[in-house]
């Protein structure tokens, strides 16, 4: 795999985001894994993927899953609830620690 220039990812595990290109285009859900270096993240209820399964202790019966796969950070946008629509986040001094505030409206997320 080629490597990629590592760049600061706007969003983090725990984030509500929205999908703005592709298949699942529209659909709000919560970042469940984040991956900055590939710049991937997995997104609840978001591109499923079907995987075979052998059997193991775990699931004696083995098969076929689905299960979420990862997505591209540039397909998807930070959702900020209080003002109902997508936004970026941006990292501002306060005292001595940095924070992440919404672009459109300065609130912490």
């Amino acid at each position: 795999m080629k490597e990629a220039k590592h760049t600061k990812m706007r969003v983090k595990k725990g984030d509500t985001v929205i999908v703005i290109s592709g298949k699942y285009k529209g659909v709000k859900g919560k970042v469940l894994k984040a991956f900055p270096k590939e710049q991937r993240v997995i997104v609840e209820r978001v591109n499923f993927i079907k995987k075979h399964t052998r059997p193991t202790q775990q699931n004696p019966q083995g098969g076929i899953i689905e299960k979420e796969a990862t997505i591209h950070v540039s397909n998807v946008m930070l959702f900020n609830e209080k003002i109902n629509d997508v936004t970026r986040a941006v990292h501002k001094v306060i005292g001595d620690s940095r924070v992440r505030v919404c672009k459109k409206t300065g609130d912490e997320i």
